[in-house]
């Protein structure tokens, strides 16, 4: 009963996280249509990873799917977390973040080279190497997380650019859960057509797309603050 009842609920966070996730990606940044759209993503997909999680460590035993929903949810939490820290700034939220992220890692390699050394070089049907993959993506967001703690927060462009890409990877784990992990819904002819990888590319674009545009707000950004910075240095001059 527990088991179906959390099924039921993973399910229909699944569906509602990508239908707004990809609203929310197609409508404009900022407005409040695409805030309204945020947020109900943001919570299902808490809700998903949860009980996806949950899932997977106690009731069908699969350390694969522990691994996607516990990145899954630290994504979505942390990019959530930077879109309403305007100011920056970091707290114990921040480290508490990163504490989880480096186990998820840690526990993704650790798992890798169990894989590896089976006979088949697999652990619960998954090969080393996917949990080599996720390990490794964990842990590079550890690393991420570590200089952002060094730094005292990140504001501006690199706040946006944060919070763009782990919502948009988090986006792209579900995505991936969805198809080609539950590929035995869809029929072989539609398989065949590759169609069903429409959403992949779109979202991957997408995500091209902005982190562009972020990186090019950001260095026009520093030129501005630079020209600043020599034109009082000009007027100091002369003043002196």
């Amino acid at each position: 009963m527990v088991l179906k009842s959390l099924l039921l609920i993973h399910i229909c966070s699944a569906t509602i996280g990508l239908l707004s996730g990809f609203l929310a990606m197609a409508m404009r940044k900022g407005s409040g249509r695409h805030g309204a759209a945020g947020t109900v993503f943001f919570v299902s997909m808490l809700s998903m990873s949860a009980t996806g999680a949950y899932i997977a460590a106690f009731l069908r035993p699969n350390i694969l799917n522990v691994i996607a929903a516990l990145l899954t949810f630290y994504l979505v939490s942390t990019a959530w977390r930077a879109a309403r820290n305007r100011a920056g700034g970091t707290n114990g939220f921040d480290l508490g973040a990163l504490l989880l992220i480096t186990a998820v890692g840690v526990l993704g390699l650790v798992s890798g080279f169990q894989a590896a050394g089976t006979p088949k070089g697999a652990k619960d049907g998954s090969p080393a190497a996917i949990y080599f993959i996720f390990g490794s993506v964990a842990l590079l967001h550890a690393l991420a997380d570590i200089r952002m703690l060094k730094r005292g927060g990140v504001i501006g462009p690199r706040r946006i650019g944060r919070h763009l890409w782990r919502m948009s990877f988090a986006l792209l784990i579900a995505t991936l859960s969805f198809y080609p992990g539950q590929a035995r819904l869809f029929s072989k002819a539609l398989k065949e057509t590759n169609l069903l990888f429409a959403p992949h590319i779109l979202l991957i674009g997408s995500l091209i797309f902005w982190m562009y545009r972020v990186r090019v707000r950001k260095r026009a950004l520093h030129s501005n603050v630079t020209v600043a910075d020599r034109g009082d240095g000009v007027v100091a001059n002369l003043a002196a």
